[in-house]
């Protein structure tokens, strides 16, 4: 039999699946329900010095639809507005409650060596597994030069870094920003100041779009706006490319983060070097009760593929990302049509002709291939409204 039980850094988790910090973790009773439901964990609110003002505004979210589907979620919500003593004995209430639970400590403070050092000490009082360190929120945060501010510089990332981990009694992890041209070069930076571990990515910075009709933007405050945090699953394939960047220079845990909403993109994540998975919009969107097909859905698969934890299947896709110089150039896939499924719609032959080929064409109502001009690009298989097109190695 398969299991969902991993350890990294000392914690032990009953599942790989946490809360991230976020809306959903802002209560201790909110948190106290999504563990009852079966969440291996949760990542608390970012905790903050109490003098740090934060003023929210209203309204605060926005959406993607397709299909009448939230695909993009932006928000300019901003951290904790609970003090660090409620936070102090909501730990120990949670973990009195659910000792088997792993929770982590969000915390972000101004670039002042106290501010982060007095908060560090505060919560080392209380039975947290880890610190989560907060150098990455898009908005907000950053006009008063912390959060992603932090975050897109490495030298103030590793100066905060190492003032934490030199009080620090639990395994830091660092929160990072994906608004960077190589992230790679910010954890490496906090891995060489001290990190045990890393969590990516926080959100995209984004702009959700204009109401044509009314000529204002989709996230609309008073007749103006500001750029958010853009999650949900259109910031999967970023997500999953930092993750795979940072576990290609670094063996330290990564916590992954970035549009997970079902078992199977949890897979992906562990499968490019996640040791756990974060999340945040599907829950909002969804509520708690997702865990349940989470948990179901990632067992069975490892049960399928006769893997008896998550271990076996992290990392097991890390050594086929390459450089593109690195890739075989003379392998080369080709297009075949199943003319039983093919309708004669000649989209493909209209796509290969307006993107660049002119390799396909209808002859006596069946699509014909000439090889010669064909560079086995796959968008004819793409566009093929009844799938009909199959690449094959020639």
């Amino acid at each position: 039999m398969a299991t969902l039980e991993t350890s990294f850094l000392g914690i032990k988790f009953e599942n790989p699946f946490l809360l991230a910090s976020a809306p959903p973790t802002a209560l201790v009773e909110s948190i106290d329900k999504a563990f009852e439901l079966g969440w291996g964990g949760a990542v608390l609110k970012t905790i903050t010095p109490d003098n740090l003002e934060m003023l929210e505004a209203s309204p605060r979210y926005a959406v993607m639809k397709e299909k009448n589907k939230v695909i993009g979620f932006q928000n300019i919500e901003l951290l904790s507005h609970k003090t660090v003593k409620y936070w102090c004995d909501g730990i120990r209430y949670l973990k009195e409650k659910h000792p088997k639970k792993v929770i982590i400590a969000s915390i972000m403070a101004p670039v002042e060596k106290e501010e982060w050092q007095d908060l560090v000490k505060t919560l080392n009082e209380t039975p947290i597994d880890a610190f989560e360190l907060n150098f990455s929120c898009p908005h907000g945060m950053p006009e008063k030069n912390i959060g992603m501010a932090i975050g897109t510089s490495a030298e103030i990332s590793i100066l905060i870094t190492s003032w934490v981990k030199a009080v620090a009694k639990k395994p830091v992890f660092v929160k990072l920003t994906p608004n960077v041209t190589n992230i790679a070069w910010i954890s490496n930076a906090v891995e060489r100041a001290g990190a045990d571990g890393f969590a990516a990515i926080n959100t995209v910075q984004g702009f959700m779009g204009v109401d044509l009709d009314t000529l204002e933007p989709n996230l609309c405050i008073d007749g103006c706006t500001t750029y958010g945090g853009c999650s949900g699953e259109i910031v999967k394939p970023i997500g999953l490319r930092c993750v795979a960047q940072i576990r290609q220079s670094s063996q330290l845990p990564i916590l992954g983060i970035g549009g997970i909403s079902k078992w199977q993109d949890a897979a992906q994540y562990i499968a490019v070097g996640s040791d756990a998975v974060q999340v945040c919009t599907e829950v909002m969107l969804n509520g708690y009760g997702i865990i349940g097909n989470l948990k179901k859905g990632l067992l069975e698969y490892l049960e399928s593929k006769n893997m008896d934890s998550i271990s076996d299947l992290k990392n097991r896709v890390i050594s086929k990302i390459s450089a593109h110089e690195d890739l075989n150039k003379n392998y080369c896939m080709k297009p075949v049509v199943d003319n039983e499924k093919c309708i004669s719609c000649e989209k493909c032959t209209r796509i290969c002709a307006e993107s660049e080929h002119h390799a396909l064409s209808l002859e006596d109502g069946k699509i014909e291939l000439d090889e010669g001009k064909c560079q086995g690009c796959s968008l004819c298989s793409i566009v093929c409204p009844q799938s009909a097109i199959t690449m094959n190695s020639k």
